[in-house]
């Protein structure tokens, strides 16, 4: 049974709840204590190892083009930030960039995106299918009407390294992590004065984080809140090639079908969202390989030629926290509860945004207010007053 009191309670210690545990305990102006709570310290089911470790700038929201540049930014230095004495992190930030295809039918949003990326500083560019073809002689351009590519501050990491990274900084700044789950709290008046834990426990404390990943509508639960953040699963697939690939340089590419493929190692990965009516809410991990056999399989031997001749060697499947109104993150207190605060329904895009929205999470908690990124166009309130903020660029 534990017990304590804490000014600080995070619930979920992913990727998420250890970036926001890492900063808070990192702020010169903050020295209260701080719990992550996290019920799996092997991470077994969690989200973070199960990524496919994107970084990307090629976003259609502004702050979400911001949040991913200071991600870039921080993984490139990351040993100046989460290095415990002479143990320095590693993350292998393959900085191969990320590739969108476009049709005819995609080329005006690709390029309204683009015209975006490059007013909030992004790097990207715009090709045409000649000077696409020219850059990756590999891919069939013959039905595609333009592509975008970011050369630089893209690409992808090792997800579970980063996790653990955040993790043990956090500790070594005497954040204490408690093997537990969260099954309730305690009120006083508006505000949550204790969170209960499944093993009998309770913990007092003076704010609450919902850092709970794809459980965290159960934690708004707990709250009486209502939160759009839905439990979806995804699949991917591991593949080689029969024939030899020029991968080194490959980046991460998403086909206008939304199927996506990037190297790993020596062999492939690659995956599909599917489509609205053919997602439900789900928790188990059990595996399809129907959308690999119908969708991913074909437009791979169209899109890439060398592709015809691939095996599938295994395949996995992990969950987003799928926020169902417009796939932007939920970040903030909310204004129900105003010592409870948001940092959820990232629909994918978690793991590189973790090092903005702990950072922005700090500065809310201990400021009052964000001093770096301002993010409050991503709080709670537009889900009770409707002004949505659609994210157009979901893989």
């Amino acid at each position: 049974m534990t017990e304590g009191t804490f000014d600080v309670v995070i619930v979920g210690g992913g990727v998420i709840g250890s970036s926001t545990a890492y900063f808070l305990a990192s702020q010169p102006d903050f020295d209260g204590r701080i719990a992550v709570i996290e019920k799996d310290s092997t991470y077994t089911d969690a989200a973070t190892p199960r990524s496919a470790g994107g970084v990307r700038q090629q976003f259609s929201t502004p702050e979400n083009v911001q949040i991913s540049a200071f991600a870039a930014s921080f993984y490139k230095s990351i040993e100046q930030h989460l290095a415990v004495g002479n143990d320095k992190p590693a993350i292998n930030f393959h900085e191969n960039g990320y590739l969108f295809l476009a049709t005819h039918a995609g080329l005006k949003t690709l390029v309204a995106n683009h015209r975006l990326q490059h007013e909030q500083g992004a790097g990207t560019l715009l090709w045409t299918p000649k000077e696409l073809e020219s850059r990756f002689p590999w891919i069939n351009t013959a039905d595609l009407a333009g592509a975008t590519f970011g050369p630089s501050n893209e690409g992808w990491i090792d997800p579970y390294s980063l996790l653990q990274a955040f993790k043990r900084k956090a500790r070594s700044l005497d954040v204490t992590y408690i093997q537990d789950e969260a099954v309730g709290f305690d009120f006083s008046g508006a505000k949550i004065t204790a969170v209960k834990l499944k093993e009998g426990g309770r913990i007092d404390c003076a704010a609450v984080v919902n850092a709970a990943g794809y459980h965290a509508r159960t934690i708004a639960g707990y709250a009486g809140i209502d939160l759009p953040v839905h439990p979806r699963k995804r699949y991917v697939y591991v593949f080689d090639c029969r024939e030899e690939v020029e991968n080194e340089t490959m980046p991460l590419t998403i086909d206008p079908s939304g199927v996506w493929f990037r190297p790993e190692g020596s062999n492939f990965i690659c995956g599909v969202s599917p489509e609205d009516w053919d997602d439900p809410d789900c928790l188990d991990f059990e595996l399809d390989y129907r959308p690999f056999e119908e969708l991913i399989w074909p437009t791979l031997a169209h899109r890439v030629p060398m592709f015809e001749a691939i095996k599938l060697i295994r395949a996995w499947a992990g969950h987003y926290d799928y926020n169902v109104l417009d796939q932007n993150v939920l970040i903030g207190p909310a204004p129900q509860v105003p010592n409870f605060f948001f940092a959820n329904g990232f629909s994918g895009h978690g793991l590189q945004q973790s090092p903005a929205i702990g950072r922005a999470l700090s500065e809310l908690i201990v400021f009052g207010q964000y001093r770096t990124l301002d993010l409050s166009r991503l709080s709670y309130n537009r889900v009770l007053n409707g002004a949505l903020i659609k994210e157009a660029n979901v893989v």
